[in-house]
Parts: C-alpha cells; sequence; structure tokens
C-alpha cells in the first residue's frame, strides 16, 4: 500500500459519509454472505491481530471476517512479542509493517492506539481502547437500523457506567444527527477527556444521573458491563451502580418498541436481569453477529475498497 494509510481509530475521525459507506458495505457484505457468496475483496492480505487483553468477539469476528475476504489472519498478545520487553510501539508499528498489510489492536491506553497508528504506514483499526470501541458501535448502528431504518433522528439512552462504547455512541451521535441521552452517577460519570467530547457534540447529547429521565420515549437502550477490564473496584461499582441495572421496569419507559442492546460479555443480574436480555427487545445477539458484518466493510474500507461488485 502507498500513500497515508487509511486508518479506522475513531468514529469521531470520519466524516458521515464516510460512515455510511462503511455501513452499507457492511449490510452488503451480509446479504452476499447469507446468498453464500464470500467475495475475496483481500484476496493474499495478512491481518495481524494483537491483543492486550482477553477477547471472544473482537478475536473471533475479525479473524473469521478477515478469512470470509480472501485473506489470512496472524493472532498476538502482547506477552508474547517484544512489546513485553519494552520495544516501543512505533518500532513495532514500523517492523509489523514489513511484514502484514494491517493492525488490528486491542489495547486498553489510546494514546498507545495513537503512536501505533502514527508510526504504520499500514492500516490501523482500532479494536478496543478504553477511550473508544467504535466497530462495536458500527455493529450497533448496522442492527438498529435493520429493525428501524436510519438511525438519523433516533433517541438513543445509555444507562451505566461510563466507558468507551458510550464514548463512540456520543461520536456516532453527532456524526450521525440522533439524539443521546446518558444517565450516570456522578461518581462513575464521564472524566475530563470525555466530557470535552460530549461537550463537542453539542445539544444532541444530553447528560444526567436519573436513568428514568434518559429512558424516556427511547428507541434503543443501551447498557454494559459495571466492572471493566482494569477496575479494581467491583463491589463498590455495584453498590453505586445498582439503581442503573435495566429491568422491565425501566424498559417499559422507552418506546414501545425500544430496542435493547449490550456489547456483550453481559453480567446478568449486575447490569441487566434476565428477562430484559431474554426479552423480545433485545438484539444482543443480532448486534454480537454483525460485528462480524462491519468489521468486515472495516476492513476492506481500509484498504480503498468501497463497493461489493
Amino acid at each position: 500500500m502507498t500513500g497515508t494509510p487509511r486508518h479506522f481509530l475513531s468514529i469521531a475521525d470520519l466524516s458521515k459519509s464516510e460512515l455510511r459507506t462503511i455501513l452499507d458495505l457492511a449490510a452488503a457484505l451480509k446479504t452476499r454472505l447469507k446468498a453464500g457468496e464470500r467475495p475475496p475483496l483481500l484476496q493474499d492480505k495478512v491481518l495481524a491481530m494483537i491483543f492486550e487483553r482477553e477477547s471472544t468477539r473482537t478475536r473471533v469476528s475479525f479473524d473469521v471476517g478477515m478469512r470470509q475476504l480472501g485473506g489470512e489472519t496472524l493472532m498476538l498478545t502482547g506477552s508474547e512479542m517484544q512489546l513485553a520487553r519494552e520495544e516501543t510501539l512505533s518500532d513495532t508499528a514500523k517492523v509489523m509493517a514489513r511484514y502484514v498489510d494491517a493492525i488490528m489492536i486491542r489495547i486498553l491506553a489510546h494514546d498507545d492506539l495513537l503512536e501505533l497508528a502514527a508510526a504504520s504506514s499500514i492500516p490501523v483499526i482500532n479494536g478496543l481502547t478504553r477511550r473508544g470501541h467504535p466497530c462495536q458501535v458500527m455493529a450497533d448502528i448496522q442492527t438498529f437500523e435493520e429493525r428501524h431504518g436510519s438511525i438519523e433522528g433516533a433517541r438513543v439512552a445509555w444507562v451505566g457506567d461510563s466507558n468507551n462504547v458510550m464514548m463512540s455512541w456520543v461520536h456516532a451521535a453527532e456524526k450521525f444527527n440522533c439524539t443521546l441521552a446518558i444517565a450516570c452517577p456522578e461518581q462513575f460519570g464521564p472524566d475530563q477527556g470525555m466530557m470535552a467530547d460530549i461537550r463537542r457534540a453539542g445539544g444532541v447529547v444530553s447528560l444526567g444521573v436519573d436513568p428514568f429521565e434518559a429512558v424516556e420515549g427511547a428507541d434503543l437502550v443501551i447498557t454494559d458491563t459495571w466492572v471493566s477490564m482494569g477496575d479494581t473496584d467491583p463491589g463498590e461499582r455495584r453498590r453505586v451502580l445498582k439503581p442503573y441495572r435495566v429491568d422491565t421496569k425501566l424498559m417499559h419507559r422507552a418506546s414501545k418498541d425500544a430496542l435493547f442492546m449490550h456489547c456483550l460479555p453481559a453480567h446478568r443480574g449486575d447490569e441487566v436481569t434476565d428477562e430484559v436480555i431474554d426479552g423480545p427487545q433485545s438484539v444482543v445477539f443480532d448486534e454480537a453477529e454483525n460485528r462480524l458484518h462491519a468489521q468486515k466493510a472495516i476492513l476492506a474500507w481500509v484498504f480503498g475498497i468501497e463497493t461489493v461488485e
């Protein structure tokens, strides 16, 4: 690949047109796969997948997705690379570019992702950082639009801890002109960096502490685990966040055909009850499936492919 690489690091970095191109490509690739077709768009390409922490959906969906596009994958962990011996991310990026065609990395420190991407001459995809989970939210939007049409103008509610998925939804609300009502306890609310992005989004994002107020009339209700990777205070988090559990009483405040999403894994009985996650409004497994299709589209897009012939 020549020229400046196309990275996929944050929804905030892309234009609405670019994001819509990826979503359209994801829908087309899903349709083709359901018809038994696997266009080899990335024939002979190799994707290096680097994981700092455990993963199920990100690892499997990127691996399978790359193979369905005709490419190959190489799975690595930070502990088995020279990163464990303090080789810089910049040097790592320059070396990897001599071997593979793209990098997907799941790493907690967002600044580390940016350092890797800045030094990389090949595309870098954000598989997850503490500051964002853009691949997840692209799959979420795909899932919503399969059921309810365009996300534009929809009312989305986020309930619980402020985390990376929430931040990617802040960026999505700004790009797609949907409203996002966030309800978080002050103790686990957005930090200063997150607040800067929330303020930049303007009136499409509101921040409060009352989950019932946030969910009122929502077309989509989203939550996530209360204890994320690296958190050291699970008992305190469960105590403070208990009033933010998504149960049938809370869902009844949303619109009658509202969807429920959770990026999984779910801690049933904590952030969501069995009745909700297993209920008719839940689309969590469709959402998980669409990680495959959305990420295939992202993979194709970073290589400059925007349509399926």
